[in-house]
């Protein structure tokens, strides 16, 4: 039998860490043999890809590079590491998939839609997640979470505005798909998170 597939989502400093963690436990109590991967990246060539893309640098970045360059790794990162797992009766857990292109480079970077939808039919066709848990804060918070960390990349210091598009935008795509993926309110305490990323993935498992 297949295995699930599980992405997280969700801008800057919404506490994906502490989600996969959350899962992960889970994952252990239920006998379920799982592997944890992201985006970009999951395989070597794609963590070189990913490298690229975050590090900082004076030349700007064009959205169409970002854009193939993100699709590249997601290409690998399908063939050579989610197939295989979900064909071997494996979970899957990707911290981001396609819906953070969606968001990062279509609604907060401007790039057309349909030129990401023509790539993803084409390299994604039915490798999408079973379920998606995307996590929400206020924009505010999540990026002051950021700046408590002490560390930052190229995307943790993109404007305030682009932080709000980003946020808006992962709230259309969950409007847009309200069975895959899930909203979980991830300004409250982590008690009251943690128990609703158990609700959904008790949900996934029984369906």
């Amino acid at each position: 039998m297949a295995g699930k597939f599980i992405s997280i989502e969700g801008g800057e400093g919404a506490g994906k860490s502490s989600a996969l963690a959350t899962i992960e436990a889970w994952l252990k109590s239920q006998k379920i043999d799982y592997v944890l991967t992201r985006e970009p990246g999951g395989t070597p060539m794609a963590e070189e890809i990913r490298a690229l893309m975050l590090s900082a640098r004076d030349e700007a970045v064009a959205s169409e590079t970002e854009l193939l360059l993100v699709f590249a790794a997601r290409v690998q990162h399908i063939k050579q590491h989610i197939e295989p797992a979900l064909a071997a009766g494996k979970w899957v857990i990707s911290d981001r998939f396609l819906d953070s292109t969606y968001v990062y480079q279509g609604a907060a970077r401007g790039l057309d839609e349909s030129l990401i939808d023509v790539l993803a039919e084409r390299f994604i066709g039915q490798s999408l997640p079973d379920t998606t848990l995307l996590l929400d804060v206020p924009v505010e918070v999540g990026l002051s979470r950021v700046a408590s960390r002490g560390e930052s990349n190229r995307l943790d210091r993109e404007s305030v505005v682009f932080h709000e598009k980003v946020r808006q935008g992962f709230l259309l795509r969950a409007q847009q798909s309200p069975e895959r993926i899930k909203i979980i309110d991830a300004a409250l305490e982590l008690e009251a998170v943690q128990q609703q990323i158990l609700h959904a993935l008790d949900t996934l498992k029984a369906s």
